[in-house]
């Protein structure tokens, strides 16, 4: 009979790990599947793990070849695979028992390409949290694509997916041979597919390995292995030129933001900077320069001495950046003509002469204000809240409040509490008319510079809003 499922499994010398893994399979919910495990020419135990599953499990098949990689592995075990749905796992991870039921429901109820979801990384044999796909799965979507829901882009593996296999085969995707050979599929299915179906639920566990050979993830900070992303990296960015030239910016972003860590970390630990260097030079080359010319103030002074072959530099930042408690600070200076830089080793340094706008910080200027509490006080209700700007050591010198429903804006009377207090009173009786919720909205200047905003609730994402007495459905006066 023809299986629902075929996962295909890459398999090289993973023998401590990998019977976790084949067992996690087995265990699936959704147990209409084949698993097909390739043996990449291991040299440890890790064939005779796979060979015991073969043999107590029926759906589960084992094919061999030389020693080629992980993507001619998997390209090996798609031409074997017979089911609907394809999906992808590494012999060293684990996939929760339910994953692959909810990703093949949710294709089969929306009829989308392919489904992905949330990942964590397994350290020490504990889930954590996995910074690579941080953000992506926040908001779930069904039926969407990456030009709709572009932080897609940061999901740029295929093993936390489940793929139609018509879909696959008839936009001909084969991972490449190299040891970066997942991203460019990961992006060309994203772009390829009709829709996409992203939840929210964690759907793969991603180990980081602690005993036998170092994964390839683990072996990033060396000089091959930082050619072979650099190749990645380009033939994404030609992909998407040629189909989706509207998701680039967001891609350099995330090399700019993930990917160079691992050059900067190589740099930090080398004895021979030369080669390096020149992998630098074409690594930022690669990328856009809008993209280069609005990164964070922190990366750019790092990128600024990585241009100059300045190594000794660079590496006092990274430690700057590493041992710093708090986030850097940003400071004001200049005084008719005030301006914002990041408070960085190096600003103004005169040996060095590097440039003021390499440390221009005022686009990171953002407001924090939220409400912390609201109370009755028998003739009016009291807000206390915090303003400040985050990152910036200082005292608001302006403050001005003010609720409004969309339609009316009634200012409020301020009084401070401290150095980020404020408090404000609420006359019930001058928002007669309006409603039913208002918003509280934030006016902070300091030293000229101005951020408008609407105070959160407490430390939540939404909005606060203040529910007007008489229009609440228990009868009571609350806040929302």
């Amino acid at each position: 009979m023809i299986p629902l499922l075929s996962v295909v499994v890459p398999v090289y010398n993973v023998e401590p790990y990998i019977t976790e893994c084949l067992k996690s399979l087995a265990a699936q919910t959704l147990d209409d599947l084949e698993v097909i495990l390739v043996d990449d020419g291991s040299a440890d135990g890790s064939r005779r793990a796979a060979e015991d599953f073969v043999e107590r499990d029926s759906r589960f098949v084992l094919i061999e070849q030389r020693n080629l990689g992980p993507g001619p592995a998997r390209n090996a075990g798609i031409r074997q695979a017979r089911g609907t749905y394809l999906a992808f796992a590494d012999s060293d991870d684990v996939v929760p028992p339910g994953a692959y039921e909810l990703l093949v429901g949710k294709l089969a109820e929306t009829g989308s390409d392919l489904a992905c979801g949330a990942v964590r990384r397994l350290v020490d044999g504990e889930p954590a949290e996995s910074i690579l796909h941080e953000r992506v799965f926040r908001r779930p979507e069904l039926c969407t694509h990456i030009t709709d829901k572009q932080v897609l882009v940061r999901d740029r593996t295929v093993w936390n997916k489940v793929y139609r296999r018509d879909f696959w085969e008839r936009n001909g995707l084969e991972f490449p041979a190299g040891i970066y050979e997942d991203v460019p599929v990961a992006m060309q299915a994203h772009v390829l597919a009709t829709s996409v179906d992203m939840v929210g639920e964690v759907v793969y566990h991603w180990r980081r390995r602690d005993e036998g050979e170092i994964s390839i993830t683990q072996r990033r900070s060396e000089l091959p292995n930082l050619w072979e992303r650099l190749a990645a990296i380009r033939a994404v960015r030609t992909f998407l030129d040629e189909r989706a030239p509207e998701l680039l910016d967001g891609f350099d972003a995330l090399v700019l933001e993930k990917d160079i860590v691992f050059l900067f970390k190589a740099l930090e630990e080398c004895e021979e900077s030369g080669p390096l260097l020149e992998l630098a030079d074409a690594w930022v080359a690669s990328l856009g320069a809008n993209v280069l010319a609005t990164a964070p103030s922190l990366r750019r002074l790092e990128l600024h001495l990585l241009g100059r072959g300045l190594v000794e530099e660079l590496r006092a930042v990274r430690q700057f950046r590493r041992t710093r408690e708090d986030v850097p600070r940003i400071v004001p200076r200049g005084l008719r003509d005030t301006n914002w830089y990041g408070d960085y080793p190096f600003f103004r340094d005169r040996r060095l002469r590097i440039p003021d706008d390499v440390y221009d910080a005022r686009d990171e200027l953002k407001l924090i204000a939220r409400v912390e509490e609201c109370e009755w006080t028998g003739t009016e209700f009291r807000v206390r809240g915090h303003v400040s700007m985050h990152r910036v050591d200082r005292k608001i010198g302006k403050l001005a409040l003010w609720l409004s429903d969309g339609r009316r804006r009634v200012p409020l009377e301020v009084r401070r509490a401290g150095r980020h207090g404020v408090v404000a009173a609420v006359d019930p009786a001058r928002l007669d008319g309006g409603g039913p919720s208002w918003r509280l909205g934030v006016r902070a200047e300091t030293r000229g510079f101005v951020l408008k905003g609407w105070c959160r609730d407490g430390d939540a994402n939404s909005a606060w809003r203040f529910s007007v007495p008489g229009w609440s459905r228990s009868g009571m006066d609350i806040t929302q």
